[in-house]
């Protein structure tokens, strides 16, 4: 007897809908992850520049000003310059202590730590601890950037959604990168040089896989905050440092500029090790939180009485010190008050980034060599700005180890092609100068104790690591009105045929239905295992990530079924190509 195949119109157009859209983009997972890399850009430009208004409001709250901190200091008496950075950072770790103890004992939250260990999962009640005590320590006039705290946001907004989506694992890990990278975009309008920052140093790869939704992420993030400050009516500088353009004006001029990358390598090293000495002597005092902020802003204080440059993270400093011209003495100063505020700030614990305080100590090393250079050689005609923003980028470079990401990040900056030649050549000078001193980066630490535990993880990773559970499957007893309808109200392109032992018996591809779409006679007498493949690959719990990979090219498809063994063939589950490639692109990399 023949069964009832009405051809539900609506059901009908949807399949055909399917089917067209699978011919047009081909089966697979990477273009639904730059939609969701495209909403984390979004969230993650929102929550920058959230971040940002808020540091204007706890200012005001702290000084009566908002604004520029600098400005606001250099107005103050010099029991204001003093009090305000103590009180600010001992407030900061008052939040610190209480807010942890609110987030019952969870440890502090670390965007590589989730990236590359604790699957893509970041607690939002210790970020926003964190983020709250940042605030505090960055309006009070802590010596140190706001990028920190930015990307640790952004990455706690992208690890939500991953989470709210239910995405497996390896996606979710990308989508945390991908917040990353669009914080890094928001705090500085640059895009490339924040995805190419999580590709160097983050993932240590630079995989399409990855690095098309890091990018996709940054674009968006970028977009956001720009019509966000447009929408705002607040001032808007693209690019950061925008200024006439510079050149060389000679061939030869290339020279001071390698030499230039020579003195920022060979001082990264000592920059970086004073930032470690301030830490280890901050935690050798043994005072709790609140008292050792405190201690690191008597420093900022002290120092801000005769120089309230060292107030803020230096970014007007750096204007000014373009557009201006400044003392042998007065530079030099500069740069020694500098480096100690930073160092008291950031060894003491207060929460930021070290990005905008480096690109300071390269401006004020660049401008001085170019003074020395000029004392040197006074028939020279050398440009001051471009000595000061080619010193920015070596001694990011340096500090970092990440030289093309360096490089893209000047130039997204200033917008100035003619800046690219120098900075290649300072920057990979710089590069290799620092690296042959000290093999340690600024991430150095938190990279290789991350990825060393990873290399471990990584010598058992196998199929059962990756797995999906409940996969679409219909019983090969199915009429294909329920196969049409699975494939329906489900986004995959192949559906499981199993036995009543829930064996697997083969699959159904979306294609396969096709011609028993616009045949309604032909349909009623289809059951399932009319239409199955029968020879498909199949992966089992234990096989090897490598291993499993060979199966996929075996067959033009997202997905591969899971069974318990070649013999009993019950179905387990099923693994992604998608979730594969990223984490052999991912975990690979970790393991080179």
């Amino acid at each position: 007897m023949k069964r009832p195949w009405s051809r539900p119109y609506s059901l009908v157009r949807l399949l055909r809908a399917r089917l067209w859209l699978a011919a047009l983009f081909g089966p697979g997972a990477l273009q639904g992850m730059l939609l969701y890399a495209g909403l984390v850009g979004f969230v993650g430009g929102l929550g920058a520049f959230g971040f940002t208004r808020l540091i204007n409001v706890f200012a005001h709250l702290l000084t009566g000003q908002s604004g520029d901190l600098v400005h606001t200091a250099r107005g103050f008496d010099w029991q204001h310059r003093l009090l305000v950075p103590v009180l600010g950072s001992f407030a900061a770790g008052v939040v610190m202590t209480l807010g942890m103890r609110l987030a019952h004992g969870r440890s502090s939250p670390d965007f590589m730590e989730a990236i590359v260990l604790k699957d893509g999962i970041i607690a939002p009640r210790p970020v926003l601890v964190r983020c709250t005590s940042s605030l505090l320590s960055i309006a009070s006039g802590g010596s140190m950037g706001r990028e920190g705290p930015m990307v640790q946001l952004s990455a706690m907004l992208a690890s939500w959604v991953g989470r709210l989506v239910r995405m497996p694992t390896p996606r979710r890990r990308l989508l945390v990168a991908c917040g990353v990278a669009a914080g890094i975009a928001s705090a500085y309008k640059a895009p490339i040089a924040g995805s190419l920052f999580v590709a160097e140093i983050v993932l240590g790869s630079i995989a399409m896989e990855s690095f098309g939704p890091l990018v996709f992420a940054a674009v968006i993030a970028t977009l956001t905050n720009r019509q966000l400050l447009h929408l705002t009516q607040l001032p808007e500088s693209t690019p950061l440092y925008a200024f006439a353009g510079v050149s060389l004006h000679s061939n030869w001029e290339t020279i001071p500029y390698i030499l230039l990358g020579l003195c920022a390598g060979g001082l990264a090293p000592f920059f970086l090790r004073l930032l470690r000495l301030s830490s280890a002597f901050f935690q050798s005092l043994g005072l709790p939180t609140a008292l050792r902020l405190a201690a690191g802003g008597v420093v900022v204080g002290t120092i801000s009485i005769r120089h309230p440059e060292v107030w803020g993270n230096g970014q007007s400093v750096v204007t000014s010190l373009l557009h201006e011209s400044w003392a042998y003495d007065a530079l030099f100063i500069t740069l020694i008050c500098k480096l100690l505020a930073t160092a008291a700030t950031v060894g003491s614990g207060a929460v930021g980034g070290v990005f905008t305080p480096t690109l300071f100590v390269g401006a004020t090393l660049g401008l001085l060599f170019e003074k020395c250079y000029h004392l040197l050689f006074p028939g020279l005609l050398l440009d001051p700005r471009a000595y000061a923003l080619v010193g920015m980028g070596c001694f990011l470079a340096a500090t970092t180890h990440a030289p093309l990401m360096a490089i893209i990040m000047l130039f997204e900056m200033t917008l100035d092609y003619d800046l690219v030649l120098p900075l290649m050549l300072g920057c990979v000078t710089a590069y290799y100068t620092a690296y042959g001193i000290d093999r340690r980066s600024i991430y150095t630490e938190q990279v290789e104790q991350k990825r060393a535990a990873q290399r471990n993880r990584m010598r058992a990773v196998c199929v059962a690591d990756i797995l999906e559970t409940a996969p679409s499957a219909v019983f090969e007893t199915a009429v294909f009105l329920e196969v049409a309808k699975i494939f329906a109200r489900t986004q995959q392109n192949h559906l499981y045929v199993i036995d009543e032992a829930r064996r697997l018996r083969g699959i159904i591809s979306l294609t396969d239905i096709r011609e028993y779409l616009n045949d309604p006679e032909l349909a009623q007498l289809v059951y399932a295992y009319d239409i199955v493949n029968e020879r498909f690959p199949v992966v089992t719990p234990e096989m090897s990530l490598p291993d499993a990979a060979r199966q996929f090219t075996k067959v033009a498809g997202e997905r591969l079924p899971v069974i318990n063994s070649p013999t009993t063939r019950t179905l387990v589950g099923s693994i992604s190509k998608t979730d594969l490639l990223l984490t052999l692109a991912h975990d690979g990399a970790a393991g080179d």
